[in-house]
């Protein structure tokens, strides 16, 4: 494990407080190799999130840093999740993650079941109280269930650890990181991840920057 990895951050495009370059460059220097920015959609601002996105890929590659095109499908009704996760990789998202039902925030119930289906998400985020069932679901998918270190979303992290291990899922240790404060050292990260109460082995699979290649096929 050399280079870090983020796959969920927001910016100023929807309620973070960094403009996108900034955030890239800020992770540059705690030594973040591949980020990912995943910014709130809706069908109202997809188009716009990723096509600006895009267009960074080029300045964060002088910052050392592989900027990956993401969106975060936010508070949509989860019968059409699947399709806007679908819209998204066609038009150029690289990382899909899905706004799971997470305990501190009123989403709408079936949310986690329907990005546990689709093929097109990659990432569950701060998923709260997954079933067994949806997590076996995920597995098979190729859906990975997150660990965050957002603070509210971050009190099941303990349980969807021990579900996520269970069904045989894959887990990504991100920060959901809104603002300078958020972002996570190595140290920080490692914290998340053993206060999840993931083993040692989990750790390095969980951190490892290979991880990236594994979920998204890049």
């Amino acid at each position: 494990m050399s280079g870090l990895y983020d796959l969920h951050t927001h910016t100023t495009m929807t309620d973070g407080d960094l403009l996108p370059i900034e955030l890239v460059r800020r992770l540059s220097v705690l030594g973040y190799e591949v980020v990912a920015i995943a910014d709130h959609v809706d069908c109202s601002n997809i188009d716009q999130v990723i096509t600006t996105t895009s267009c960074l890929k080029k300045s964060a590659k002088r910052f050392g840093v592989r900027l990956l095109c993401g969106v975060e499908i936010t508070h949509v009704p989860p019968e059409e999740i699947p399709e806007l996760a679908a819209y998204a990789k066609e038009k150029g998202a690289e990382v899909v993650v899905v706004h799971g039902e997470s305990p501190v925030e009123p989403v709408a119930p079936g949310t986690n079941h329907a990005a546990c289906s689709s093929k097109d998400v990659d990432i569950l985020g701060h998923p709260g109280f997954i079933t067994p069932d949806d997590a076996r679901l995920a597995a098979k998918n190729g859906v990975a269930l997150e660990i965050t270190s957002r603070n509210g979303h971050n009190r099941t992290n303990g349980y969807v650890a021990v579900t996520a291990r269970a069904a045989g899922c894959m887990m990504v240790v991100d920060s959901d990181a809104h603002a300078p404060s958020d972002l996570l050292t190595r140290e920080a990260k490692m914290a998340v991840a053993r206060g999840a109460g993931l083993t040692e082995d989990e750790c390095a699979r969980s951190l490892s920057i290979n991880i990236v290649s594994d979920l998204l096929k890049i």
